[in-house]
């Protein structure tokens, strides 16, 4: 029985202006929470950069400060005098390249090898090639520098890169699992066609899989760059220092000399942060493409067994 209360209450429908109400407040908190989350992230580096710009008895003051006060460029003067920092950023630069690019490629081919394949003792060998994941970085350090002094190959930057000609138990999951949501009738339909296995890599897994590479590229550009360990353990000559080790050399010379110059050592780790802010700039676009559709294919093919 409807009532006379019923007919002069006012109903709401579906998609009207009480909805998409509600969908304004939602998108305007979502907002200010990226927002505030974006603040926190950017804080360390904003911090970073304008304590590089400060002179030294003001290097750590006023941290809530936006703008240094007073104005000191002339330290990113001083780092350029200080340390071959121009040596440095391309020794990086030409490690962090040939390490990516050779890690990418070799991954590659090995996820391709057990994405397309079918042999017995496939799943056997790759859970062994995943299970050295679990093994710690410490414990191969020892034998990984004896096979390169062995070799005479210490003192050169051969170790920084020649490694990851042997793959990467990570890159190899993240391709494999990429390359098995690739339906197999187009590899199959190559074969017919007379394509060799080597055809089918080249021309069919690797441009298929171009997110997943870059996605890969990027990861290990980004480890390689900032990677302190093997340049540590591998470089004693400056003229070949990376630019993690070249700051490291400068920490430990101004400490000798008891005048810690920080206005200097930050500088010198903002000339080290840009050129991997400006690179992912440059190519956020292929990298957002890459994690979301690498992580759409890992998720629909985890837990299904092998094509």
């Amino acid at each position: 029985m409807t009532t006379t209360l019923d007919r002069a209450r006012p109903r709401v429908e579906a998609g009207g202006p009480a909805d998409d109400a509600g969908r304004g407040s939602r998108k305007i908190f979502f907002l200010v929470m990226l927002s505030a989350a974006s603040a926190l992230f950017l804080y360390p580096f904003v911090w970073l950069v304008v304590a590089s710009l400060k002179p030294r008895s003001r290097t750590f003051a006023d941290p809530f400060l936006p703008w240094p006060h007073p104005f000191a460029p002339e330290n990113y003067l001083a780092v350029w005098d200080a340390a071959p920092m121009l040596a440095w950023l391309v020794n990086t630069l030409v490690i962090g390249v040939v390490a990516a690019g050779a890690v990418t490629l070799s991954s590659a081919f090995v996820a391709f090898g057990f994405a397309y394949f079918r042999f017995p003792g496939r799943n056997l060998l790759f859970g062994s090639v995943l299970a050295t994941m679990m093994l710690p970085a410490a414990v191969t350090l020892v034998p990984t520098y004896l096979i390169w002094n062995s070799v005479g190959l210490t003192g050169t930057q051969v170790p920084l890169w020649a490694g990851n000609l042997f793959g990467s138990a990570f890159y190899i999951f993240l391709l494999r699992q990429f390359l098995l949501g690739v339906p197999r009738y187009v590899f199959e339909a190559a074969r017919v066609d007379g394509a060799s296995y080597l055809d089918l890599f080249w021309r069919i897994a690797v441009p298929l899989a171009r997110p997943a590479l870059i996605i890969a590229f990027i990861f290990e550009l980004k480890a390689s760059w900032f990677d302190l360990m093997k340049p540590l353990i591998y470089l004693q000559d400056p003229a070949l220092y990376t630019l993690p080790r070249g700051l490291k050399a400068i920490v430990d010379q101004f400490y000798q000399g008891g005048d810690p110059k920080w206005e200097i050592v930050l500088a010198a780790s903002v000339i080290t942060t840009l050129p991997l802010v400006v690179i992912f700039f440059f190519g956020q676009r292929h990298f957002v493409q890459g994690i979301a559709t690498t992580g759409r294919r890992c998720c629909s093919a985890w837990g299904r067994s092998p094509v």
